[in-house]
């Protein structure tokens, strides 16, 4: 039985992704600071329904504890480690860059560091679509230069991928990461869109709409997201005895076994449609408080994510006014209304 260790188990992707995980037969060991960004309960409850799996445990710590993690990771003996913990949200990076700092990059650096000394199979990394920024060509692919990160989050996780390379390079530790585009669904974030909107509109309160809904995202459902990890688990990079034995559209490294991944829907879906999605979910008008664009905020994300078919034969595919359904119905019944 292979051992998965998940940082950030008892998040939103991380929940979901040991929940397949498991399902498929691996062991999973999780690792969650269990900070309160949002509410804690709610991370409670989704490792509290891991917890009913003999296959999973977990460690409580933050990423930035070394030892604890050290420990945690010592005693799992991973063959693959999936990094998903990090400091999340655009906007809160904005307030309170320095958790950021700590959870991203130093949080970042010690799980790099134990994947070296452990010489682990795989280690996937998440990255975020916000390492385009102001990219304007679109759809955004993984080979597209990155060097214009709009908000420090952006900024730390494109320094993740800088640090991958460079331990991908000098260990041969193979790497990969993958750019997630606007994830939702059941379990999500209170921070997220689709939960303020749906609040909003169950309550009968004013929802914020951004750059007065002149917006458009590439929306990929949870579920979708966690195939497109858990098939990444086996494609394994391995180190090019040249660069001509890339791939045409490949983003492997010509210099260590290392690679950039979208995870998209590659399906630009407008802001106000997405709204009018939750709406009609709900029976209920949103009344909506047009603002203009918010700092750091892109207008646009459309992903290219010909590369994850390319390497696992699977597209995300669930379209967003099922999704939307989904996440309405999770949320009517998680807080019975």
């Amino acid at each position: 039985m292979k051992t998965v260790f998940v940082t950030g188990s008892a998040g939103f992707i991380g929940y979901h992704l040991s929940k397949l995980l498991l399902a498929e037969g691996f062991r999973v060991v999780g690792y969650d600071g269990m900070t309160d960004y949002y509410d804690v309960t709610l991370k409670q409850r989704r490792h509290a329904m891991l917890m009913q799996s003999p296959n999973f445990s977990m460690t409580e710590a933050l990423l930035e504890d070394q030892a604890a993690l050290e420990t945690a990771m010592r005693a799992a003996k991973p063959d693959v480690i999936v990094h998903l913990a990090a400091q999340a949200g655009v906007r809160y990076s904005l307030e309170n860059p320095r958790a950021y700092l700590n959870a991203n990059l130093v949080g970042g650096f010690n799980v790099l560091d134990l994947a070296r000394e452990l010489k682990v199979q795989h280690l996937l990394m998440a990255s975020t679509s916000s390492v385009y920024g102001a990219n304007i060509e679109m759809p955004f692919v993984e080979t597209d230069k990155t060097e214009t990160p709009l908000t420090f989050y952006a900024a730390t996780k494109k320094a993740n991928e800088a640090m991958g390379h460079s331990y991908a390079h000098i260990y041969g530790l193979p790497v990969t990461m993958f750019r997630f585009f606007t994830v939702y669904g059941p379990w999500g974030r209170p921070d997220m869109a689709l939960y303020k909107f749906t609040r909003g509109i169950l309550e009968g309160t004013p929802i914020d709409i951004y750059n007065n809904g002149d917006m458009w995202r590439d929306f990929t459902y949870v579920e979708d997201l966690v195939r497109g990890i858990r098939l990444l688990i086996d494609a394994v990079p391995k180190r090019p005895a040249t660069p001509e034995d890339i791939a045409p559209g490949d983003s492997l490294s010509p210099a260590a076994p290392y690679r950039v991944v979208n995870i998209g829907n590659s399906d630009k879906v407008k802001l106000l449609d997405f709204i009018e999605a939750i709406e009609d979910e709900i029976g209920r008008k949103a009344i909506r408080n047009y603002m203009p664009m918010q700092t750091g905020d892109v207008p646009a994300t459309y992903a290219d994510a010909n590369l994850l078919k390319a390497l696992t034969g699977y597209a995300p595919q669930t379209n967003f006014r099922e999704g939307v359904s989904a996440f309405v119905r999770w949320y009517r019944d998680y807080y019975q209304i």
